[in-house]
Order: structure tokens, then sequence, then C-alpha cells
């Protein structure tokens, strides 16, 4: 038998069966252990150091020069930080945006052009333009509304005869 792409199946009841890994020996796997970084400093600084490593920032580098995003180098490096058993989850999760940071300053001071930040990138010069002009908008409706009800006398008074109608 084989799957879709090609390769053999193999035996469909060679697998675990359920509840199997609840009766594995706990602390087989890095995650299982107290964090080697509990700190949101401690992990941080720890990634900051691999990173400016001559050999990573070159990956780095060539990463976002290829046109990675930043955000996906970053998802890599604290997942991988995380299975390791670096850091938990949740300092993962805090550190986010700092290892994004630090990664796309990686880029800015190698000069790299056209560094992309998310997959859903906005730094498209359309795109940050008509947010803008959404905020400005919204900034001159909010305007209008305080006028408003300066002028009403507040949101509890009564209307304006010819506002009744």
């Amino acid at each position: 038998m084989e799957d879709e792409f090609g390769e053999g199946i193999g035996n469909p009841f060679d697998t675990p069966i359920p509840g199997q890994s609840l009766t594995d020996t706990p602390g087989n796997y890095p995650w299982e252990h107290p964090p080697q970084y509990p700190t949101m400093e401690e992990a941080t600084e720890y990634l900051w150091t691999k990173m400016t490593e001559p050999e990573r920032a070159e990956q780095i580098i060539a990463m976002l020069d290829a046109g990675v995003p930043v955000e996906t180098i970053a998802r890599t490096a604290l997942f991988g930080g995380f299975l390791n058993g670096r850091f938990t989850p949740d300092v993962a999760f805090t550190i986010a945006e700092p290892v994004m940071k630090m990664i796309a300053t990686i880029g800015v001071v190698a000069e790299v052009p056209n560094i992309r930040m998310s997959q859903d990138d906005v730094t498209n010069k359309q795109d940050i333009k008509s947010a803008v002009q959404l905020n400005i908008q919204a900034k001159k409706t909010a305007k209008e509304l305080q006028e408003e009800i300066k002028e009403s006398k507040g949101l509890m008074s009564k209307p304006k005869p010819e506002e009744s109608k």
C-alpha cells in the first residue's frame, strides 16, 4: 500500500495506544525539567548572545535577505528554545516582541533591503497610507462627536425640538 505521496504506509496497527504517553517515565524531554533561563531578562540575554554570534548572525542576515519574515525567524528561535528546555512557553510568548526587534536590528545593521516583518507584511507604502488616512478620519469623527455632545449639554439631555422629528 502507498499513500498519496508514493510512500509506503506500513502497518496501520503499529501506532501508540491511547493513553500511552501517560505511562512514559516523566523527565524524558528537556521541556519537562526546570528551564535554564526562568526569567524574561535571562532568556532575552541568552537569545541576544546566541543571535549575535558571527555564524548565527550571518544565517539570520541571509534569511532576511532571502525574504524570510522576522516573525518566522523569531517563532522558530522561541520554539527551539522551549524544546531545548531553555525557557518556558509563557516566557517565550512574553519575549516574542523583543526577539523580533533583535532580529530586525540585526537586519538593519547589516543593511538588508526590504526587511519583511510578518507573512502579512504591512510595510507596503500603500497600506501604511491607507492606515494613516483611516486614523485621521477616526480622529475627525471623534472630534465631531465631542462637539455635538458639548452643544447638547451632555448625553442624557433632552433632544432639541428639531431633532425629535
